[in-house]
């Protein structure tokens, strides 16, 4: 594998001491990049944490032609998208949400009383979120994930 110097081209490891608070922040949210270019390297992925505090939430937006998971550590997270954020399900610790390019969508802390504490793996280093002005539906229908590995409970 000649001439790759694999010590300083290898494995990154960055401490839970080390993330970086210089992005994007949200009232009532803290991310922290854990992995970008300027961290470890990395040209298509962005990972990082985000803490939300009790009754704290985003406002509609998408991502672009980002493709963004969420893992969720601590807390519950409630999602709500579509056009009029009309659907809605809810996630807890050791689940993950998958959101697709250009959904909009919301991401709500659950529990009033306690933080949510959440991974989130972006698809690229770009930080691209596009502010919507959507009035929310009032009815909102819960979804759950369903595809031919693990059909509707009694189909």
């Amino acid at each position: 594998m000649g001439g790759i110097d694999w010590r300083t081209e290898g494995v990154r490891i960055v401490k839970a001491g080390e993330l970086d608070l210089n992005t994007a922040q949200t009232p009532g949210m803290t991310r922290a990049a854990a992995i970008n270019h300027a961290r470890a390297g990395a040209n298509k992925l962005w990972a990082g944490t985000v803490r939300i505090e009790p009754n704290a939430k985003t406002g509609a937006h998408h991502h672009g032609h980002l493709e963004s998971i969420i893992y969720v550590v601590r807390g519950r997270a409630r999602m709500r998208w579509g056009e009029r954020l009309e659907f809605t399900a809810e996630a807890e610790p050791g689940d993950f949400i998958f959101v697709p390019p250009y959904v909009p969508h919301q991401e709500i802390n659950a529990l009033p009383g306690d933080p949510l504490e959440c991974v989130v793996v972006r698809s690229d280093q770009e930080a691209v979120v596009v502010n919507l002005d959507i009035t929310p539906a009032e009815a909102v229908e819960e979804v759950r994930w369903v595809d031919p590995n693990h059909p509707e409970e009694g189909a």
